[in-house]
C-alpha cells in the first residue's frame, strides 16, 4: 500500500508573532533583517513564518515584500487565534506583565487581589502568575517596542481573560487593524 503523506500547512505560534511584529509598524515595509531584529527570530524563521502566513492567506508578498491582509488577520486574532494557541499557565515567577496587566488594558481593568499574569524573564520587575508567551523571545521584544508590545499583550487577554478582560481587549486590539 502506498505512503501517504500529509501536505498540511499549519500555522505556528512564531507565524502569529511575526505577523503582530509586521502589523505593528504601521504599514510601514518591512524585510527580513528588520523582522527578525524586532522579534529576536532568525531571518529563516521570519521567512518560514511568512511563507506559512502566505499559505493560511494572512498575509500576501508585493514586490517581495511581505503585507498583512488586515481584515484575514482581524479575524483570525480576534475569533481563532485563542483556540489554536491556547493558553498555558505555570506557576508564581517574575516577568513582565502581560493581558490586564499591561498597557493598554490596565488602564480598563482594574486588578484583583490574585496574582497577575506576567511572562517569565529575568528583566520582569512584577511578581505574578507564569503565562508562556506566544514564542521564547517575545518578552524582550516587547521590553523594546510599545505597539508590539501593546498587540502581544492584548491577544494574551483574548486568550486567558475572563468574559469582561476578553471583550475590552478584543476593543483595543481592533484599533489597530483600522
Amino acid at each position: 500500500m502506498p505512503k501517504i503523506s500529509n501536505r498540511q500547512v499549519a500555522l505556528k505560534p512564531q507565524d502569529l508573532y511575526v505577523l503582530l511584529a509586521l502589523l505593528s509598524r504601521s504599514g510601514a515595509a518591512a524585510s527580513y533583517p528588520e523582522l527578525a531584529e524586532q522579534t529576536g527570530l532568525a531571518v529563516s524563521a521570519v521567512h518560514g513564518a511568512l511563507k506559512r502566513a502566505a499559505v493560511a492567506r494572512l498575509a500576501i508578498f508585493e514586490e517581495r515584500r511581505p503585507v498583512v491582509l488586515k481584515p484575514q488577520l482581524r479575524e483570525f486574532v480576534l475569533f481563532g487565534a485563542k483556540y489554536v494557541f491556547p493558553p498555558v499557565w505555570g506557576t508564581l515567577t517574575r516577568g513582565v506583565p502581560t493581558a490586564y496587566a499591561a498597557a493598554p488594558l490596565n488602564k480598563a481593568i482594574a486588578p484583583s487581589s490574585d496574582p497577575v499574569p506576567v511572562w517569565p524573564h529575568s528583566k520582569g520587575t512584577v511578581r505574578g502568575l507564569s503565562l508562556a508567551p506566544l514564542y521564547p523571545s517575545v518578552p524582550e521584544a516587547a521590553l523594546k517596542d510599545e505597539r508590539l508590545y501593546a498587540m502581544l499583550s492584548l491577544f494574551d487577554a483574548l486568550r486567558s481573560g475572563q468574559a469582561r478582560e476578553r471583550k475590552a481587549a478584543q476593543k483595543l486590539l481592533e484599533e489597530f487593524f483600522l
